[in-house]
């Protein structure tokens, strides 16, 4: 029986790629006035940067600024100015003061799932910005426990469970991410649903994890949570 339910946050229960989207747009405009962008792959810099900094930074807009100002000198060749350097700056303050938008439909879900579960909110990212997303979106109260990691793999699960007193085989996890949502939790033995957002960063679509509907069910949107974790249920039954 499923007893524990986790919420991923960004994209989940908010909107946050869309932000993050178009930061990299603003970066290209920069760029352009110093490389030819057809040539210089920029987005494909920028993530081997963004990759490589992941045990520096950590995710989140601080990282993402920082790989942002590295990317810019190397690829410029140490040519951009101090105050384009800012203009990135900039960008990655404006990303970190974005609204907290729910997406429609989400508190419900949430509440429908509590009314039978323990709920907790498990999200990854800069601890002050989460923690300001979090208090901002106006759902903390329907958590019992909110976690905010710096990466969401099986070390991480298995400790949050381990504060829950829960085994896997009676958790399942609700996120838009195959590689940080789903995979390591049924890897570990729970359960997901998963429910894709209109548009993820690279990053994340980097996974080898292949869903073979045994574990897992897909919605499309929140009103549908409710229903998939009573799917997972009869199949944990079975």
């Amino acid at each position: 029986m499923i007893e524990l339910i986790g919420f991923d946050g960004d994209d989940t229960l908010w909107h946050s790629e869309g932000y993050y989207q178009w930061a990299g747009k603003a970066f290209e405009s920069i760029l352009g006035e110093y490389v030819d962008l057809a040539n210089a792959r920029l987005h494909d810099r920028l993530l081997a940067t963004e990759r490589r900094n992941l045990k520096l930074f950590g995710y989140g807009a601080k990282g993402m600024t920082l790989s942002m100002i590295e990317s810019a000198i190397e690829i410029t060749e140490s040519r951009i100015s101090a105050s384009d350097l800012h203009r990135i700056v900039e960008i990655g303050k404006q990303v970190l003061a974005h609204p907290v938008e729910l997406l429609p439909g989400i508190r419900a879900a949430v509440e429908a799932v509590a009314a039978h579960h323990r709920v907790v909110l498990i999200t990854k990212g800069d601890l002050f910005h989460q923690e300001q997303k979090v208090a901002s979106s106006g759902l903390a109260d329907l958590f019992q426990r909110i976690e905010i990691v710096s990466e969401k793999d099986d070390r991480a699960y298995r400790r949050v469970l381990g504060e829950f007193d829960v085994t896997p085989q009676r958790f399942a996890m609700v996120g838009n991410s195959l590689r940080s949502d789903i995979a390591p939790v049924v890897q570990l033995g729970g359960w997901g649903v998963y429910m894709p957002y209109h548009v993820t960063w690279a990053h994340e679509t980097d996974t080898d994890f292949v869903d073979h509907a045994s574990r897992v069910v897909q919605v499309d949107a929140p009103d549908r949570i409710a229903q998939a974790l009573e799917e997972l249920q009869a199949r944990a039954a079975a």
